[in-house]
């Protein structure tokens, strides 16, 4: 018979690990007219349970054109944006469509849409449609290492992502966009803002955010 105690032990998957991530706790619901109920979860929150696990962990908005644009258009069927994410050596990508709360593809102009008893307006996409949907399909992205997966089952786009405030301190507004755009701040700039966070006033921090704030909208990031 062959012995079976000296098997070599496999290391769990970010994946493995991932997945055992209750988010429920973190899905809260708002209504999106017309008695429709929408389930999001925060991107604040699904990034901050990845590089609490995983430090080294990162993100890529994917940009094109000569412009650098963070998304690529067809006049025909609108907008799309892409992200990746790396863990452990292991990239995934994702991709997303700009849609409006009825699942409706946005243009670069206002359209007319008709449903069976009536007809609606698609707005033209605007930036923030565009910086929305860069968080969803974050979010996406990131249930493709197992965050959250259970959320897609049965269907592509369930959720909606909150991108507003939600009576956050200044401590943990500049905390959690610390983390967010970890890659895209010098390591300098965190340590002092680490700093800040650890032993300063809720003026000191908000303060810092303002900033910080005011470095990232200059390098073109939407806070």
């Amino acid at each position: 018979m062959a012995e079976t105690n000296n098997l070599p032990t496999v290391e769990p998957t970010a994946f493995d690990r991932l997945s055992k991530v209750d988010v429920s706790k973190y899905i809260e619901k708002k209504d999106a007219g017309n008695g429709k109920k929408l389930s999001y979860l925060s991107w604040t929150y699904a990034w901050l349970n990845v590089k609490s696990r995983y430090p080294f962990a990162h993100y890529e908005i994917c940009k094109f054109g000569e412009n650098q644009l963070p998304y690529v258009y067809d006049k025909n069927t609108g907008y799309m944006v892409f992200t990746k994410v790396t863990i452990e050596g292991i990239t995934h990508e994702m991709w997303l469509p700009v849609m409006d709360n009825r699942n409706e593809a946005m243009l670069d102009h206002d359209r007319q849409v008709k449903y069976k008893n009536y007809t609606a307006t698609v707005s033209a996409a605007t930036m923030f449609d565009i910086n929305k949907t860069i968080m969803r399909c974050l979010v996406k992205n990131l249930a493709m290492f197992g965050l959250g997966l259970g959320i897609y089952a049965g269907e592509d786009l369930p959720i909606d992502i909150d991108t507003a405030d939600v009576a956050q301190s200044w401590h943990e507004r500049l905390e959690q966009t610390a983390a967010f755009y970890c890659t895209d701040i010098p390591d300098e700039n965190l340590e002092m803002i680490k700093k800040v966070c650890e032993g300063d006033s809720e003026e000191e921090c908000k303060k810092m955010y303002e900033r910080t704030k005011v470095y990232l909208e200059k390098k073109g990031f939407s806070l």
